[in-house]
């Protein structure tokens, strides 16, 4: 019995007019949802300035040749990012290419932009946060993202340079990672 009024109770009080608003009253604010995805990167053990280097030699001769990359190392200028110093190093062993770009017109945080459309997974080196990114229907390439210091990082690709079987792109990942390894391993050498 006393179960059958309690429920009666909240049944009833659940049943109650709300009260009159006035029709000068402002109606209640909606509920806030919010929906980011803001992804916090771990502090950089320090800063690495990318603005005076040259990076060809990055990876010394030793470097180069642990990682089976024996063609000389060739520079240029990537456009795609704000005219970045760049460096590609071809392999004859393998027939990949690797290619470092010292970027310093944005932050790694633009690969963690949902305006990107990239697949990413966030790891360290030495400290350093690294996003592994794997671009949509491009399975011949994989980047590593190295944040380095305020608004520049340090780009890693490493791509299939025409091997026949293609490299797989988990294989091609692993070698960005090696390639990064090395090259922040370089960068903390020098400076």
């Amino acid at each position: 019995m006393k179960k059958t009024v309690l429920l009666l109770v909240f049944v009833l009080a659940g049943c109650t007019d709300a009260p009159e608003r006035r029709a000068d009253e402002a109606p209640p604010p909606a509920p806030v949802t919010t929906t980011s995805s803001v992804v916090k990167l771990p502090p950089r053990p320090k800063d690495i300035a990318l603005d005076r280097l040259d990076p060809c030699q990055i990876l010394d001769a030793s470097q180069r040749k642990q990682l089976n990359l024996d063609n000389p190392p060739s520079p240029y200028v990537e456009p795609s990012f704000g005219n970045a110093k760049a460096c590609t190093i071809r392999s004859n062993t393998s027939a990949n290419v690797a290619r470092l770009a010292l970027v310093t017109a944005s932050g790694v945080d633009v690969w963690l932009s949902d305006n990107a459309q990239v697949d990413r997974k966030i790891s360290a080196i030495n400290g350093y946060a690294a996003i592994t990114v794997r671009t949509p229907d491009l399975d011949d390439v994989c980047n590593v993202e190295v944040d380095v210091a305020e608004g520049q990082f340090l780009d890693v690709m490493f791509r299939d340079g025409g091997n026949t079987p293609p490299t797989q792109q988990d294989h091609l990942c692993l070698g960005a990672m090696r390639v990064a390894e090395f090259a922040l391993a370089g960068l903390l050498h020098t400076r």
